[in-house]
Formats: C-alpha cells, structure tokens, sequence
C-alpha cells in the first residue's frame, strides 16, 4: 500500500497533491494572517517555501505521506491552506493527518471540516487503515478544540516532545480516530456539514 497522489473533493473544497504549481498560492495563504508568526505552530514563512515543497516531495517519495493545496472551491479555485498524511506507518495501518494550516480569510469557514472528511474518508474507507492520528502543540487550544470537534478522541501529552523553530520545548497533545468509530465520527461530520 502507497499513497497513490489523488485529488479528492467534495462541495467547499478540492484537495490536489500539493506541487510547483501550488507554489504562489501557498505563499498568498500564509500570508493571509501572517501564519508564520503564530509560535504554537510550524508554518513556513513564504521565503521558505520552496524548502516545504522539497520536503512535502521527498517525504512522499518515501512513503510516509501525501502533502496536498487546500483549494477553496467558491473562491475562483484560490489556495486556502496545505494539510497532509505523515508520518505514515503502514506496516502497522496507521497515519497521522497534520501540518494543516489556512489562511486567515478560511479559518471560520467549512473548508477544514470538508478536507479533514475527505482525508479521513480516504485513509479508512480507501486505504483500509487501522487509526489516524493527529498531534499538536499543547498550547494550541484552537487545534485541540478542532481536533476534538472532528470525532478524534484526545490520548495524551508527550512531555518535551519537540523543539520549536524559536527554541521553546514543546509538549504535544495525541489525539486518535480508530477504525471502529470511524462510522459515527464520518455521520457526526456529515450532519455538521449538512
């Protein structure tokens, strides 16, 4: 099993595989609120955009996930964002979905409950995975509430878990979504949608 690059889509919002060609409206999405500056995530600063799609590239030629451009459909086809699958471990049926950022203009919009319905609906009912997983900061109580609004269920803090771009030691919030509840978690979804 691999991540096959795939475009996947629904009302609000189309997911490409994120490429050269994403590469501008990237940029305008981060700086749409200046994303970098927000210091309990890791987002690249525009000037260092080219290093985040090399690696985006190199990590899905390695199998450990699929970076994709968050397309908002009823904004002309504009990029809103980036999320993927990493830190793939399919040996064992399990991913994580992470590195999701939107810009400002997208934040209290329905793009990020759609893409997260399509990226889970493609790991459960597509890749026949176990779990997914999602991770963030322990400081980031915007991300935890999201996370907890999609179905996940939180499993722990990993204490001093990473370094920071600015130096800070941060302790990261675990958070799951396993295949049996995966059902209910995909209606729950659906409904808010609805």
């Amino acid at each position: 099993m691999t991540f096959e690059p795939v475009v996947l889509e629904v009302k609000y919002v189309r997911l490409e595989p994120l490429g050269e060609q994403h590469k501008e409206g990237v940029c305008r999405a981060i700086s749409d609120g200046e994303l970098w500056k927000i210091f309990v995530t890791i987002v690249p600063h525009p000037d260092d955009i080219d290093q985040f799609l090399a690696n985006a590239k190199s990590a899905h030629e390695r199998g450990e996930g699929l970076a994709f451009a968050t397309i908002a459909k009823d904004s002309n086809g504009q990029v809103a964002g980036s999320t993927r699958f990493m830190a793939a471990n399919l040996a064992n049926q399990r991913v994580e979905i992470g590195f999701t950022f939107l810009g400002k203009t997208w934040q209290s919009s329905p793009i990020n409950t759609e893409a997260k319905l399509l990226m889970l609906t493609h790991a459960f009912e597509t890749l026949g995975l176990n779990r997914v997983e999602f991770m963030t900061d322990y400081l980031n109580t915007t991300s935890r509430q999201a996370i907890l609004r999609l179905g996940a269920k939180e499993e722990g803090v990993l204490r001093n878990h990473m370094v920071m771009p600015n130096g800070r030691v941060r302790d990261s919030v675990v958070f799951s979504i396993i295949k049996n509840e995966w059902p209910g978690v995909k209606q729950n979804l659906e409904y808010k949608l609805g």
